[in-house]
């Protein structure tokens, strides 16, 4: 078995889009600033349909923007 970490880029893809604030970001993807937030640091997981409006905003592909790895859960 199996889980998954779900990390992302955002922060830097932001930073190479002219310094784009979290705000910013958040009225293009039409959430608050505190969901921009929580996903970067990555205390949330957006819903599939905001991870594709990030990407869009972003100009760069879903997989760019957000990186899946799984991770080997210990049987006991």
């Amino acid at each position: 078995m199996s889980a998954g970490i779900i990390t992302n880029s955002i922060r830097r893809l932001r930073f190479e889009q002219g310094e784009m604030t979290q705000q910013a970001l958040a009225e293009k993807v039409g959430v608050t600033r505190q969901t921009v937030n929580a996903i970067e640091a990555n205390k949330y997981s957006p819903s599939l349909e905001t991870a594709f409006r990030i990407a869009s905003v972003l100009g760069v592909p879903l997989e760019t923007v957000f990186q899946y790895t799984e991770v080997p859960v210990k049987k006991r």
